[in-house]
């Protein structure tokens, strides 16, 4: 069995986050249910490859299950139980932007359309992910697709990790929401309600979403300007919007820009095990 680069990425981020899980067992007993979400994992790598180079689902199948391994992360945490360290990232804060952006931006400058669009960013992000590899296999252009796939896996993964071994919450959770008005619109109250049913504890820094969003933009921009010049508009308001509507602290954004960059430079350096 020939594994593809985001299958040799998968596992290993598998490999990893069993020995947390199962080192977490005694202190978090909802760990156990990463070892057998992880098994799955193995067994789909399996499957996926079994179906040959000609099955697209061997192709989409890692970016389908990221949202599963988001998940995960609550478990490993013990649902809101480990250290967070926002101490340390509030300090960087301070030192990079003279305070905390964050809570103070919208605070100085409140507006209900800026609110609206940079939420509408914010939401944007369930959709910037998805694009680039459903247009390239509808496109049946698969050395772009996989190229793509692999960017936005290997970001996110290198992200989770940094989360299981320095969780840090975050304004939305440190600091108390804005005010009624400033997300009295549409587009926030879709963000907040998407929020509260799927958000990972210690999940901050730094900032998965910026962090996908510009491995996607720049990955997808190779294989088609028109597309990444798309999806860019989207990408740089939420990059900006998640420290304005405070999602996000500044440095969480600064560093998620750095990792979308490794995640879409590792993509591009593996060119021939990417020929289909």
């Amino acid at each position: 069995m020939r594994l593809r680069p985001v299958d040799r990425v998968l596992l290993g981020y598998v490999a990893v986050t069993s020995v947390v899980a199962a080192a977490r067992l005694s202190s978090a007993p909802t760990a156990g249910w990463v070892l057998f979400a992880n098994a799955l994992v193995i067994l789909l790598v399996v499957l996926a490859n079994r179906a040959g180079d000609t099955s697209w689902l061997a192709d989409l199948y890692p970016v389908c299950i990221l949202l599963a391994l988001y998940g995960a992360l609550d478990l490993l945490a013990g649902s809101g139980g480990v250290t967070t360290h926002d101490s340390i990232v509030q300090s960087w804060e301070t030192a990079v932007f003279g305070g905390q952006v964050s809570r103070e931006w919208w605070q100085r400058a409140p507006s209900r359309f800026w609110s609206t669009v940079f939420h509408g960013a914010y939401f944007s992000y369930y959709l910037v992910i998805p694009a680039g590899p459903l247009w390239f296999a509808w496109k049946r252009d698969r050395q772009n697709l996989r190229r793509v796939v692999l960017a936005e896996v290997t970001t996110f993964l290198l992200c989770y990790l940094i989360f299981i071994f320095f969780p840090v919450a975050g304004p939305y959770y440190e600091f108390p929401r804005p005010s009624a008005a400033f997300l009295d619109n549409g587009a926030a109250r879709l963000v907040y309600a998407t929020l509260a049913k799927g958000s990972s504890y210690g999940a901050a820094f730094p900032s998965s979403h910026v962090a996908g969003v510009i491995a996607a933009v720049l990955v997808s921009a190779r294989g088609s300007r028109g597309l990444g010049a798309v999806l860019a508009v989207p990408g740089l308001l939420l990059t900006v919007g998640v420290v304005y509507c405070q999602m996000h602290y500044g440095v969480d954004a600064v560093a998620g820009v750095l990792m979308g960059v490794v995640g879409a430079v590792t993509a591009s350096t593996v060119n021939g095990e990417l020929e289909p």
